[in-house]
């Protein structure tokens, strides 16, 4: 395949079967290949619910993220320049004086004599070994080094966060907030708060995740005596209630930016703005964390800190090597529930997460779906909190094989041993593309990421094609060769998900028209 003009010549099902450099993941595969998976449902479901109750290893958001099982002792003899090289720990803005990365939990504890407690709650939680975000960015928060933190999915980067924050509140006071997480969905931030209890150990830190209901029904804007002293919150509710004086930010030492992109681009950043106003502490120290970010963000976050340092682990915006990346061209947007089908059927590893570009499109794919014999459920922005927790708690729990959903559950959420991650619509930036198959290949797990794409995405190939070269896969040379798509170009208007024959769509739509037509009749007449 020479040229792009090729993508007309390939059949329906085909797929570009791509293997990680030095490191394969399962069976070898040729380059082009039709495997859907062979492994029945009922097995691999089986071998899920056991990593969900304990019978595996690693089965823990806060699991060990292990990187040298064999030579453990190792990184105690390397200087801090050969243990970023090892790690491809890369510092940018910084100058000599920065903090050394730690090459162990007790190494972080004896370092800043902090209390034994938290070696206890580390070993509980089976921290062997900090990943290498946490290896640079626990100790430069803990010397207050304000820092821009560019880490893949699934590398530890709450706990890096967490932990330090934690050591420097030394426990709880009445003081008000003194530690201002901001998250972009209400999901991300219930998940930080679960994280950030399974490590107080014998500190009892109170903490809360803002909602509605507490927001009205406590005023946090006393300061005097107020036992809060961690406030985790999306920007919106924060913003009413700090307009509202129901919340006070005056205290805030401590600001961390989770999925700072996100927080950073147009659809958050006045909000954000206004926050960052209100923590008006002398002494407040930022950080941001994110696993992809633009030079534009890194500019506006630069406006608001104080000379931050720059951590990139990796190739910057590039997916984790765990993941096995798969582009599958279906021709048609038909194409793309026949391949999906056709996966149900001869078997595949759940859970799996599939990405549409809607909501309307995800409510179409569950009515497709929901009759497959598979346990599917759908997750986006008009379910209700109640119902998207049931789901949430649902699908970790394993009552739900095939979650269906939008890019609301792209971002930072943490399933365990999610399988398989399907890109049924094409993502439209690479920050998109990155963050959905993130959520598979978590914590050094293996994963797949299949992207279904048709004749109308090929220039949006790139998009992806660029993250799978930084991320270790080899891609085909015609696809290296392809333009980036302009900033004007806009995402396809895609058809209706179904498989009904054109003649019963028409007579579904006439039917649809006539009941609409009718009941605006009767709305006229009693008018």
């Amino acid at each position: 395949m020479k040229n792009p003009d090729a993508l007309s010549c390939l059949l329906v099902g085909t797929s570009i079967q791509n293997k990680i450099k030095n490191k394969k993941i399962g069976n070898d595969r040729s380059a082009v290949n039709v495997d859907f998976f062979k492994t029945g449902i009922k097995d691999s479901f089986m071998t899920f619910k056991q990593q969900q109750h304990g019978t595996t290893k690693n089965d823990n958001f806060l699991d060990k993220y292990s990187i040298n099982e064999n030579n453990e002792n190792s990184d105690f003899d390397l200087d801090a320049k050969a243990l970023r090289n090892k790690y491809k720990i890369r510092l940018y803005d910084g100058d000599e004086t920065l903090p050394n990365p730690i090459s162990s939990f007790d190494d972080f504890i004896e370092k800043y004599d902090l209390d034994n407690n938290f070696k206890t709650v580390l070993k509980s939680q089976n921290f062997d070994k900090p990943t290498p975000i946490q290896m640079q960015a626990m100790p430069m928060i803990m010397e207050k080094v304000e820092l821009i933190s560019l880490a893949p999915t699934g590398s530890g980067k709450t706990l890096a966060f967490l932990l330090p924050i934690l050591s420097h509140l030394k426990g709880p006071r009445k003081e008000g907030f003194r530690a201002l997480i901001i998250t972009p969905t209400k999901e991300l931030a219930e998940q930080i708060q679960r994280e950030m209890n399974k490590l107080y150990g014998k500190f009892k830190f109170n903490s809360v995740v803002l909602t509605k209901s507490n927001l009205i029904a406590e005023k946090y804007a006393n300061q005097d005596d107020l036992a809060c002293d961690i406030l985790i919150s999306t920007p919106q509710k924060l913003v009413n209630g700090v307009e509202n004086n129901l919340i006070s930010l005056k205290n805030v030492q401590y600001l961390v930016l989770d999925e700072a992109d996100r927080l950073l681009d147009d659809g958050f950043l006045e909000q954000v703005d206004s926050l960052i106003g209100a923590c008006s502490h002398q002494e407040r120290y930022t950080c941001l964390f994110s696993a992809t970010i633009s030079s534009g963000v890194e500019s506006i976050a630069k406006s608001f800190m104080k000379n931050p340092v720059r951590i990139v682990i990796g190739s910057k915006n590039s997916a984790t090597e765990t993941i096995e990346q798969k582009l599958v061209f279906v021709g048609r947007e038909e194409g793309k529930l026949l391949a999906l089908r056709q996966m149900i059927s001869t078997g595949f590893n759940p859970p799996m997460i599939i990405f549409v570009q809607s909501i309307e499109r995800a409510k179409e794919l569950f009515h497709e779906l929901v009759y497959e014999n598979v346990n599917v459920e759908v997750i986006h922005s008009e379910r209700s909190d109640l119902e998207r927790k049931n789901i949430i708690q649902s699908f970790r729990s394993g009552k739900i094989w095939v979650l269906i959903a939008t890019e609301l559950m792209a971002r930072g959420i943490d399933f365990k041993g999610v399988q398989c991650v399907i890109n049924y619509d094409f993502p439209q930036t690479s920050a998109s593309y990155i963050h959905r198959i993130g959520r598979t290949g978590r914590a050094g797990r293996p994963g797949k990421a299949i992207t279904y794409f048709t004749k109308e995405d090929a220039p949006f190939l790139k998009i992806v094609v660029n993250v799978m070269r930084e991320s270790g896969c080899e891609v085909p040379e015609w696809m290296l060769a392809l333009k980036k798509p302009s900033k004007s170009l806009k995402s396809n208007k895609r058809k209706t998900i179904s498989t009904l024959p054109s003649y019963d769509k028409q007579k579904l739509n006439k039917k649809r028209a006539a009941i609409a037509h009718s009941k605006a009749l009767k709305q006229s007449k009693s008018e």
